[in-house]
């Protein structure tokens, strides 16, 4: 609540500097000089009038020179969950001599890197947390937002385009799908996303060609309920919308028969997740059941027989709603994988209620995306400072996106989250870049324990210029979570952890304990797993030692162990 109140205080302070603007009258000279400085000189070819409009987005495909100067060869891969069309487009970036993966997803991003170096292509991985580079690589794989618009690729995929229109994070894919510079262009995603796709790309002069798919494997809507949980099968996955949710279910499934639950959801590290998906893809773990949320939309190979939401409504930040169609069939659509032992995936509900909906939504086409999401660069916002004579950040963005014009083809991003950093870094003094960095970190400003972080990190920055992790968090203090609510303040904890590291790649020389962050994020996501472990019900004498566990007994001594760990040496006999 502390935490809440302050984000308003300082919102409210920041607002009332709207019209505290120093006036700095700037000649035409000075306006050609900032353009240059700021690597706008596009501006000169679109207004040649003379007169500067910086607030004028309704032309953003020319904030990317390098890719304009290519006729690329745009091919869209599009079609339902499971039908093959990303397996082509990186067949197609597998033999180009250079190319680039841009994904949702650090998960994604890490499986096509981990792909491309198995079939011999040497690949890098880069995400906002992390850095592999491997050796004479001329491959990247990449989380969208770390699309680099300056390289030049003889091959670049796009995949999930359809989220494009996602109010938050839309823009990040109009910028790699107008910035690239790339020969061939794979774009891939859900037929809803054709239109606009192709609107946005009349204006850059690609040739464009649309490849059709269909599923792969059937997915086959149930007419009955699961009715009683001893229904439950192995392969099956219940989905719903809520950590608490999720664990009351888990408990019920394992109550109720002989299945043991793995549990994937949004909060949980991305290395959890990911282990608790080989856990239930494995055969031999005796995790057979999966409690999911609709973090498995995309982005987790899951072996799964049988979707059965629990409910078809979910609350998205502002109110309780109904599931929208491309959320049911994305999800639905990652039963019956193709290639794995369940070749025909099915579908149900717990709800006899709930089923008209799952039906009709499976059946319908999802609804054409109207508008790709758009934001302004940094150098425009840093132009548009300088002209309004000020660092204040929060006033700045605020009244840029109030002026912005835009096309009807796009729409400026929901950066309330934004704003919201914006009113606190503005109390300290920073630079105009800095506190854009600080602004575009993944802080979970929902989240207490994560916003406090930010403001610690942020402040230690501007009063020394080096923060030190150990000024706001003492290793060796984690333990395994025993309660509900404890295990969501580790979850919070690890979300630090993981800021700190995105810091330590912006700020290189002034957050140097990266090392020290990771090895403690390890630490979070094995305490987790083992929580996951002892909540799930077992009969006396069943308990194992994780792998998980086994590995950090190779990474650390016994003494350290035990602080995490008092029982070790029992479980390890």
């Amino acid at each position: 609540m502390a935490v809440a109140a302050l984000l308003r205080r300082r919102a409210l302070s920041s607002s009332c500097r709207h019209d505290v603007y120093i006036r700095c009258p700037l000649s035409y000279s000075d306006l050609h000089s900032l353009v240059n400085s700021a690597n706008l000189r596009f501006w000169r070819g679109y207004h040649n009038s003379g007169k500067f409009d910086f607030t004028d987005m309704t032309h953003p495909h020319l904030w990317y020179p390098n890719a304009r100067e290519k006729k690329r060869k745009v091919f869209l891969h599009v079609g339902p969950t499971n039908s093959g069309k990303t397996h082509n487009a990186l067949k197609r970036l597998e033999v180009s001599s250079s190319g680039v993966y841009c994904g949702p997803l650090r998960l994604l991003a890490r499986e096509v890197a981990k792909r491309l170096n198995e079939a011999n292509v040497p690949c890098n991985l880069t995400t906002g947390q992390e850095r592999e580079e491997i050796e004479g690589a001329k491959h990247n794989s990449v989380t969208v937002e770390m699309a680099d618009v300056t390289t030049e690729y003889q091959c670049a995929v796009i995949d999930e385009i359809q989220m494009v229109g996602c109010r938050t994070r839309g823009f990040s894919f109009t910028r790699a799908l107008l910035g690239i510079c790339s020969d061939e262009l794979h774009v891939c995603g859900d037929p809803a996303a054709v239109p606009i796709i192709q609107r946005l790309l009349e204006a850059t002069g690609d040739v464009v060609t649309v490849r059709y798919y269909e599923r792969l494997s059937p997915l086959v809507p149930l007419k009955t309920t699961l009715g009683s949980f001893s229904n439950i099968k192995e392969g099956d996955c219940m989905v719903t919308f809520s950590r608490r949710e999720i664990y009351k279910l888990k408990k019920k499934i394992e109550m109720a028969g002989n299945h043991l639950c793995s549990v994937v959801y949004g909060s949980l590290p991305p290395e959890t997740r990911t282990k608790q998906a080989t856990m239930f893809n494995d055969e031999a773990s005796h995790l057979n059941v999966l409690v999911a949320s609709d973090a498995i939309g995309m982005g987790l190979n899951l072996n799964i027989s049988r979707i059965i939401f629990s409910t078809l409504k979910k609350f998205d930040g502002v109110c309780i709603r109904e599931l929208t169609v491309p959320e049911i069939k994305q999800i639905a659509g990652r039963a019956g994988r193709y290639g794995s032992k369940f070749p025909v995936g099915e579908v149900t509900c717990l709800d006899a209620e709930d089923l008209p909906l799952l039906h009709s939504s499976l059946k319908s086409p999802s609804p054409i995306i109207e508008r790709a999401g758009l934001f302004p660069t940094y150098d425009l916002l840093s132009v548009y400072s300088r002209l309004h004579g000020t660092d204040f950040f929060h006033p700045i963005l605020e009244r840029f996106l109030e002026k912005a014009k835009l096309s009807p083809d796009y729409f400026i991003a929901d950066c309330e989250d934004m704003l919201k950093v914006a009113a606190i870094v503005d109390e300290l003094p920073l630079g105009l870049y800095d506190k854009y960095l600080f602004c575009q970190s993944p802080v979970d400003v929902n989240d207490d324990i994560s916003t406090q972080g930010l403001i610690q990190f942020a402040e230690n920055y501007a009063k020394k210029g080096i923060v030190r992790l150990k000024e706001i968090f003492t290793p060796g203090t984690l333990r395994v979570p025993t309660t509900h609510n404890k295990l969501k303040e580790l979850e919070s904890v690890h979300k630090v952890l993981e800021l700190y590291v995105w810091l330590s790649y912006r700020f290189e020389d002034s957050f140097p304990d990266r090392e020290l962050a990771d090895s403690q994020k390890s630490i979070c996501s094995m305490l987790i797993e083992e929580y996951l472990e002892r909540s799930g019900w077992q009969q006396p004498g069943q308990r194992r030692v994780l792998p998980s566990l086994q590995k950090l007994s190779q990474e650390y001594d016994a003494p350290q162990l035990r602080k995490y760990f008092p029982e070790i040496d029992a479980r390890s006999k």
